[in-house]
């Protein structure tokens, strides 16, 4: 007897719809016999003894036979335990256990405990895109998965808790009243609620020129460096950067949270990521950890930062070739990682906001400080950041200490609430200046991903956004020429330049801009000369 269900494998942060075709000899034998073909992985050949016991411990009786499990297309590697649910199901249906006889319009995925109840698994968010994509209307996955599905429209969505509540649910199907509701989830309402942050701005004394560079980054999502020396303050900037970001689109927050479902860090309450990502990890991490990578790849920090923020602190700790990997993201936004059996994209459009001391004792031109690192030793240590991934960090600024008086000053500083007001205004430009008639962010050329903000405009959109007068082209090429800066350099001080004016709510592009722009980049190299 053969009888077949769906269900879905993830293949980086995309799913496959899998066919799951159980066949049983009819003969009875002095023992069972599972034989599982389809390029499974170990968690999936282990499904045998998993179903096994779920099966009996739900009250079914199965007589020892050879049974056939055929995961197909045979030529994709399958892994994972997300196959238990429509083996066990398959079985069932094989045996004769269910009344309805076709789950072609069912997708079933879940991990079985060895009394039939049902674990959540990863990736569940493009399992559902993956099931409405194919025209499979009806999902049944466990509890704890439901509500990160359910915001996926045009899929109906059912919660189960065990395997002998999926029969009796396609029982009742069969018999033409389904005995459950699908779970409904008004996604786009999720994103509206009130946002809170655990750190404001008000709570920073002084700092005005980082406050307000942290200010332009954040209104056309430009990377930034903060070099200063210990307690100026530059860690406590970086974790209030979150407070003042543009909030996330319904498209960004579906896609961030389909990275972050595939590598198991979402929320099940939550369901959706309604944040935008803030990920700050250790300069003890490997360049598969910040990148991604395994013998099936899986996302790294930057793609978990997809969206979001992703801070280095101390950046010349990081090992070089952990720093030289960012090259790619921060210039593509898309990481790809090979592998033998594979090549997997993954998303990492990310802020990048990196904190550094200016040489290894902190206290390079510090005013109430005295330097005691040699000329080699300062080096040495800013030789750890290279030249190209500092041309790829838009905003540079210095962090100076903060003097006695700001620090116990009376005057309330700005809070995070002011200054993302003015972000949201300059946001609101850019969403107009690169949106089609319906309101639609319009891609880049040569690429397939939408500009929401000023730091992701390619050539085109520079040479027709960014058009100086006489005045500023000449101070523009002055500087060049001064800095010797880098034909990349040009084009970000380009697009800072474009979103200061925004932030003044101009069309063009004044002298004062490119002024304030140039002055973002006067950290580069030459800072240590």
């Amino acid at each position: 007897m053969l009888f077949k269900a769906r269900s879905a494998a993830v293949y980086g942060i995309d799913a496959h719809i899998i066919d799951v075709e159980v066949d049983y000899s009819g003969i009875k034998l002095d023992k069972e016999i599972f034989s599982t073909v389809g390029l499974p992985d170990a968690a999936v050949r282990e499904s045998r003894d998993r179903v096994r016991s779920a099966i009996k411990n739900s009250g079914f009786d199965i007589p020892p036979t050879r049974i056939t499990i055929n995961l197909a297309p045979a030529d994709l590697k399958k892994e994972g335990s997300g196959f238990d649910l429509p083996i066990a199901i398959s079985i069932l249906g094989a045996y004769g256990g269910l009344l309805k006889k076709d789950l072609s319009d069912f997708l079933l995925v879940g991990e079985l405990g060895l009394d039939g109840s049902l674990r959540a698994v990863q990736g569940m968010l493009p399992i559902a895109v993956a099931a409405r994509a194919q025209g499979i209307p009806n999902l049944i996955i466990p509890a704890s998965n439901a509500r990160e599905a359910a915001v996926v429209e045009g899929v109906n969505v059912y919660p189960v808790a065990s395997l002998l509540e999926v029969r009796e649910l396609l029982n009742s199907a069969a018999l033409g009243a389904m005995k459950a509701a699908p779970l409904k989830v008004a996604a786009s309402n999720l994103l509206n609620e009130m946002q809170h942050f655990p750190h404001d701005f008000k709570d920073v004394r002084g700092q005005h020129v980082a406050k307000r560079a942290l200010e332009v980054a954040a209104a056309g999502g430009h990377n930034i460096l903060m070099i200063g020396p210990p307690g100026s303050g530059k860690t406590m900037l970086a974790k209030r950067l979150p407070s003042i970001l543009a909030p996330l689109r319904f498209e960004e927050a579906l896609e961030t949270t389909k990275i972050h479902s595939v590598a198991g860090v979402l929320d099940a309450e939550q369901g959706l990521v309604m944040h935008r990502p803030f990920r700050s990890p250790h300069h003890t991490i490997s360049d598969a950890g910040l990148i991604g990578g395994g013998m099936i790849p899986r996302p790294g920090e930057v793609s978990l930062a997809h969206n979001g923020l992703l801070f280095l602190d101390e950046l010349p700790e990081f090992p070089r070739n952990v720093l030289e990997v960012l090259r790619q993201p921060l210039e593509d936004g898309m990481v790809t990682i090979s592998r033998a059996a594979m090549s997997l994209n993954f998303p990492a459009r990310f802020m990048l906001a990196a904190a550094m001391n200016p040489c290894p004792c902190g206290y390079f031109n510090d005013k109430s400080r005295d330097c005691m690192c040699t000329p080699p030793m300062i080096q040495r240590y800013v030789s750890k950041v290279s030249g190209p991934l500092l041309d790829r960090i838009d905003i540079h600024i210095e962090v100076p200490a903060v003097q006695y008086k700001e620090l116990r000053g009376g005057a309330a500083a700005e809070g995070s609430e002011q200054i993302r007001a003015r972000v949201l205004e300059a946001r609101k430009r850019q969403h107009r200046r690169f949106s089609q008639n319906g309101g639609q962010a319009l891609p880049a050329k040569g690429s397939a991903r939408p500009i929401f903000a000023n730091a992701q405009m390619g050539t085109e959109q520079i040479r027709k956004h960014c058009e100086l007068s006489p005045d500023a082209e000449r101070l523009l090429e002055r500087a060049m020429q001064q800095q010797g800066l880098s034909a990349r350099a040009h084009d970000r001080i380009l697009k800072v330049a474009r979103t200061i004016a925004d932030l003044e709510g101009a069309d063009d592009i004044a002298v004062k801009h490119i002024a304030e722009a140039i002055q973002y980049r006067t950290l580069d190299r030459s800072y240590w000369s």
